[in-house]
């Protein structure tokens, strides 16, 4: 299994809108290269390791 995910199985995953989660990534509210990077094609790619420890709070 991997870590990181498109924004679509993200959403399907956790429940959060793929619009919703757009917007965290727009707004900087997430930050690139700890919960999602861009990979080499362009997509964005949300890492489930690190978006677990932001809805923990182990991240600011």
């Amino acid at each position: 299994m991997t870590n990181f995910v498109r924004i679509r199985k993200f959403a399907e995953l956790t429940g959060y809108s793929e619009k919703a989660v757009e917007r965290k990534i727009d707004s900087g509210k997430w930050p690139m290269g700890k919960i999602w990077i861009k990979a080499p094609d362009g997509r964005r790619l949300i890492n489930l390791e690190e978006y677990e420890k932001w809805v923990q709070g182990e991240m600011s």
